[in-house]
């Protein structure tokens, strides 16, 4: 059996793959906090693996150590947790976040020890121990909703060294006992800012957050507060978080949106359904962004078609369906039904991505805007 490497050199390993992602060297103060932070601290002994064929399978340290190890130090996202849906279904609800992913995301919060943050979902306690020594323990605030996480956390945290202030609360209102804060940082995607983020965050402080739509979860925010409490900033290429509890929705198609009696409205489309639900991630987070509140999901097995593209809104209201026969790929049969055309909005949208030159996700902006007891987001023109 082979020895674990040693934590040095673990870290050096982990350095190199950081680089080779972010195609550049790892910024000297990030390098300096990973070699403070050992990331195995942080991790429980029992962690779920990609499998390659989109699902996990278990990896336990005292069963296999040396691919325990490997993943540890691995720039890869690591499952710390599962939760059941209703549907029965087990879903993550945890993870140790990429490290590649989370240097890009600390190096955007740019700036000097002595700024106040705010962290959105503690997690393992890793980024808490990162802000920490990035920022200064002090300085560091971190909520998770989940009891059991925030205790698990202190604990590494206690063994790292540092010790930043945690709490058990819901992330969606923030934290107004210690704002304002400089930046608010938070490792799970939103649909929206949450209003109190907003408030808490002092003018010209940041935002960055993973970001969220029901067509495609891609991309994160990094906005700044203007003086007039919007706050303003372009989508970057990076990051798919889980969804922040607080904005989840649990609606499935044959449970919640199709109904024996209906009559939708059918047509036929030009627009082949993998130019906006394939491999095209700039066109899924565009539709995404001008779309909201509609999903899709791929089928194989249904009568009538080769391959259907299910397309439905989180309100369980409206439904539409694109089929591709098996045989050509000029056009495509459309079914509509509810009170929204979805398909009909999504082929605008692309539309309107193609007119505006295909813009990649870091040529997005949103301007968030507080209003009543929520924020509304709008997206600005391509950069």
């Amino acid at each position: 059996m082979d020895t674990p490497p040693a934590p040095d050199e673990a870290v050096d390993g982990l350095l190199a793959q950081i680089a080779e992602q972010l195609g550049a060297p790892v910024p000297a103060r990030l390098r300096a906090a990973l070699r403070a932070v050992p990331r195995h601290l942080f991790l429980p002994s029992a962690l779920w693996l990609r499998d390659g064929k989109g699902g996990y399978e278990p990896c336990d340290r005292a069963q296999e150590p040396e691919r325990w190890w490997r993943a540890a130090y691995g720039d890869v996202p690591l499952v710390t947790q599962f939760t059941v849906l209703p549907d029965g279904d087990r879903v993550p609800a945890s993870s140790a976040s990429m490290p590649s992913v989370v240097v890009r995301m600390l190096t955007a919060l740019n700036g000097p020890r002595g700024k106040r943050v705010l962290e959105i979902g503690t997690g393992t306690g890793f980024h808490a121990a990162l802000l920490s020594y990035l920022f200064g323990a002090e300085n560091v605030t971190s909520l998770d909703v989940d009891p059991g996480l925030v205790r698990r956390a202190e604990q590494a945290l206690r063994a790292s060294g540092q010790r930043p202030e945690l709490h058990c609360a819901d992330g969606a209102g923030g934290w107004q006992p210690a704002a304002p804060y400089d930046a608010i940082i938070s490792t799970c995607a939103v649909r929206a800012v949450p209003l109190p983020w907003l408030e808490q965050v002092a003018a010209g402080g940041r935002i960055v957050t993973p970001w969220d739509t029901a067509w495609c979860n891609y991309g994160t925010l990094v906005a700044t507060k203007q003086a007039d409490g919007t706050a303003e900033g372009a989508l970057a290429p990076y990051g798919s978080f889980m969804l922040m509890r607080a904005q989840q929705t649990h609606v499935e198609l044959r449970r919640d949106v199709l109904r024996d009696g209906q009559h939708p409205d059918r047509s036929t489309t030009r627009l082949s359904p993998w130019s906006v639900a394939g491999n095209d991630l700039d066109a899924q987070m565009y539709v995404g962004l001008h779309v909201p509140g509609a999903w899709h999901s791929w089928d194989t097995e249904v009568e009538g078609a080769r391959t259907r593209l299910w397309l439905a809104d989180d309100q369980a209201t409206s439904w539409a369906s694109v089929d591709y026969d098996g045989r050509q790929t000029s056009t495509f049969a459309v079914a509509q039904y509810g009170v929204r055309k979805l398909w009909d909005e999504v082929a605008r949208a692309y539309e309107q991505y193609v007119a505006a030159d295909r813009p990649g996700i870091g040529r997005l902006r949103l301007r968030i805007w507080p209003e009543g007891r929520e924020t509304r987001h709008e997206v600005g023109p391509p950069a």
